[in-house]
């Protein structure tokens, strides 16, 4: 089966986590991989109509979408709620990745991510890797993996 072709949306300050998955994606004891939808390199324009225009292609290839979830995540205003309106109105598959290591939806996720089948895992490579090759989606509701996913991909 072929890696799952993925946009990840996240808040600027969080664009580290971004770039720790992407090590992880080059590290030879890591078993992790996906194919990044990603925009390669930050739009250089302040035309908010042109950047969504990018980013809107972007999603196009992609059939997930993957929201960090950080602590200013839910405050974002301009493009976070955006790309995953987009990728929604796609069909694409939701995962929120927690950084604060919560394995289920909290109150830091934005309200765009509430109640549309998105699937809620932390952030570690292991269980994104499994999210992302696993989860399909549902029509609805707030979905995370009982304990013994976790338990069987060796976390405590």
């Amino acid at each position: 089966m072929g890696l799952p072709r993925t946009f990840v949306g996240f808040s600027s300050t969080d664009l580290h986590y971004y770039r720790l998955m992407q090590a992880w994606k080059q590290n030879q004891r890591i078993d992790f991989n996906f194919a990044d939808c990603q925009l390669p390199d930050a739009v250089n324009s302040s035309d908010e109509a042109y950047v969504k225009r990018c980013i809107r292609e972007r999603i196009a290839l992609a059939g997930t979408y993957a929201m960090l979830i950080g602590a200013d995540t839910k405050y974002q205003r301009k493009f976070v709620p955006w790309e995953a309106e987009v990728a929604i109105e796609k069909g694409c598959t939701l995962i929120g990745i927690n950084l604060d290591s919560s394995r289920g939806i909290t109150e830091l996720c934005p309200t765009v991510m509430r109640g549309v089948g998105a699937l809620f895992v932390s952030f570690s490579p292991r269980i994104v890797a499994y999210a992302l090759e696993d989860y399909k989606g549902n029509a609805s509701g707030d979905w995370q993996y009982k304990d013994q996913i976790y338990k069987q991909l060796g976390y405590d």
